[in-house]
């Protein structure tokens, strides 16, 4: 068993909310919370995010996470 970081991926807010990607392990933190911040980014202007459709908001976050090193799980 190894420690990882599973990087999870939301899109949507509410009963709209969808769970897109799950499948991405970090053997650091700090390496997952790039990623994370990567992927979470959102160009234009901030001062307007509550006029932005509540399906298209995205959640990113690092859970820590056992696996079997022999599994098979690609982990970067």
């Amino acid at each position: 068993m190894v420690h990882v970081f599973l990087l999870m991926l939301y899109l949507g807010t509410g009963d709209d909310r969808r769970l897109m990607s799950s499948d991405m392990y970090f053997r650091d933190v700090n390496d997952c919370n790039y990623f994370a911040q990567k992927l979470a980014k959102r160009y234009g202007n901030y001062r307007y995010i509550d006029r932005m459709d509540p399906r298209d908001r995205v959640t990113v976050y690092c859970l820590p996470k056992f696996v079997n090193e022999g599994s098979g799980i690609s982990i970067y």
